[in-house]
């Protein structure tokens, strides 16, 4: 038997990147989750310099997917 052709590992490899994506996003969204959670039991005192913070790094993503797909 004939190993696998690369154009069908990449076929495989396409069916199973949603799957990932959707893995990755839930990781993600509990992590979120679960520091928001924290954040609020620390008090008001913070939720200022973490939701800048947050923004800014919500803004550099952005900026630096948007610079990868124009490339």
């Amino acid at each position: 038997m004939r190993p696998p052709s690369p154009r069908a590992a990449e076929a495989l490899t396409d069916l199973l990147l949603p799957f990932w994506q959707l893995v990755i996003g839930l990781f993600v969204l509990a992590t979120v989750i679960v520091a928001g959670f924290r954040l609020v039991q620390r008090g008001p005192s913070r939720m200022g310099a973490a939701l800048l913070l947050a923004g800014g790094a919500v803004v550099c993503v952005a900026v630096l997917s948007y610079l990868a797909q124009s490339l």
